[in-house]
């Protein structure tokens, strides 16, 4: 069975998307999707960055964007949600945007480490001059801080590090497993993202084998397109379908009012 939900969907705001709300509810009610969550790129705490996230003047201008499409809309499920990027330090900052609005969801996405975006392609050259372990290392570091901060529902992409097709050398499986035990105790939910498909690893986030971990360890999932073009929401998602199975899950579940609302099966 095809997920019926995609909770990670962008819009213009964020400066890196095209296409209005409603091109994306269309794109949802065209591939049979019953539910659908925005979840724009929130405003950067550290600094503002028009290239990665809306400003925080521009998070009014959001909430009514997708307000207006779920009164539009009404044989269609939408949730509004935010992502989130965790940055240590400023966790208190992150809070107040977080709870400064009704939101179903927030997604936590670790796309820095330090002051480098290192998914960033326009600072790929700095992987050159890093020892690959040692990144991937304090990728899980971050996600392991950001589920412990309890300020999310999700966690993003979760092994968004492998983007560039850059791999570990040594096994981090324990990384992972330990990753996996904090989100349990977090109470978080992991995306299965297909956006990965479309990045130069050409792999869902996260792969297989980390997925079973944590699956292991009991951490629900949900699905997600990641999209930040129309064309893209529910895209890929017969493979989703059949990775999660592979891995053991049997369902996933659906938010509202930042609670997991109940359960679906594969």
């Amino acid at each position: 069975m095809i997920p019926k939900v995609d909770y990670h969907m962008h819009t213009p705001l964020c400066g890196h998307a095209i296409g209005e709300p409603d091109e994306y509810v269309a794109q949802a009610r065209r591939v049979g999707l019953d539910e659908i969550g925005f979840s724009d790129h929130a405003p950067l705490v550290a600094y503002e960055d028009p290239r990665y996230t809306m400003s925080y003047d521009q998070l009014p201008l959001y909430h009514r964007m997708i307000e207006a499409v779920q009164k539009k809309h009404s044989n269609i499920r939408i949730r509004i949600g935010l992502e989130a990027d965790y940055i240590p330090g400023r966790e208190a900052q992150t809070r107040k945007i977080t709870e400064g609005y009704p939101y179903d969801f927030v997604i936590g996405s670790i796309h820095f480490i330090n002051d480098w975006a290192f998914d960033d392609p326009d600072q790929k050259i700095r992987w050159k001059d890093k020892d690959i372990d040692t990144v991937y290392k304090d990728y899980y570091k971050l996600l392991r801080q950001s589920a412990g901060s309890r300020l999310f529902d999700v966690m993003g992409h979760v092994d968004l590090v492998k983007k560039f097709g850059h791999r570990a050398t040594q096994d981090l499986s324990g990384e992972v497993r330990e990753t996996a035990r904090v989100f349990k105790n977090a109470g978080v939910v992991v995306e299965v993202n297909t956006s990965g498909l479309r990045k130069p690893v050409k792999e869902i986030y996260p792969s297989l084998d980390l997925l079973k971990i944590y699956q292991n360890a009991g951490v629900p999932i949900t699905f997600s397109s990641d999209s930040h073009d129309p064309a893209d929401v529910g895209r890929d998602y017969d493979k989703a379908a059949s990775l999660a199975k592979e891995a053991g899950y049997k369902e996933y579940v659906t938010f509202s009012k930042r609670k997991i609302e109940k359960a679906l099966p594969l």
